[in-house]
């Protein structure tokens, strides 16, 4: 008993009619909330920061006033870090308890294995080369010869010093290095 395509309730023309009067009707409401949300924005700033009387003050007034602005920045940005770092260790903590709730109630994503075929036999044998090859580390390791450091001969320099020195020495010694 198949029932043919069902028919749709509106017809296309009054579907479109009525998507069209929805999309002007979120705009509006859209619009009127940014409009609310900066009357309630400039309300808020207006309550807690009291417009600025600059008019008819001097230079020392000024300066006070400036540092008094500093005071009042410096408290609110140490506010605003301290909650950037409470809201970060809270973050932090949420996803360690969603870890440890994924944890316990054992829905980890495990990957598919694929299924091996293979004899007890098989397993035997790979186990016993794996066993060998462990043994014969030692023998696979290659040989390293150590150069011998040449070692200069060391003398006392205080039985050439008159036969070193002066130019006659010099012409030794530049013989010598040739």
């Amino acid at each position: 008993m198949s029932e043919g395509p069902k028919k749709a309730k509106f017809s296309a023309t009054r579907r479109l009619l009525l998507k069209g009067k929805l999309l002007k009707k979120a705009g509006a409401m859209l619009l009127a909330e940014k409009e609310e949300k900066r009357v309630e924005r400039e309300n808020t700033l207006n309550e807690r920061v009291p417009p600025l009387k600059l008019a008819g003050l001097s230079v020392q007034e000024l300066q006070e006033l400036c540092k008094d602005l500093h005071r009042k920045i410096d408290v609110v940005d140490e506010a605003r870090y301290d909650l950037e770092v409470k809201a970060a260790k809270n973050d932090k903590e949420i996803e360690n308890l969603t870890h440890k709730i994924c944890e316990l109630k054992g829905k980890m994503k495990r990957p598919n294995l694929k299924r091996v075929k293979i004899s007890a036999d098989a397993m035997i044998g790979a186990l016993d080369s794996k066993i060998k090859k462990s043994n014969d580390f030692k023998a696979n390791l290659k040989t390293v010869k150590k150069e011998e450091e040449k070692k200069e001969e060391v003398t006392d320099w205080r039985k050439n010093v008159e036969a070193m020195s002066g130019m006659e020495g010099r012409k030794k010694l530049f013989n010598a290095a040739q």
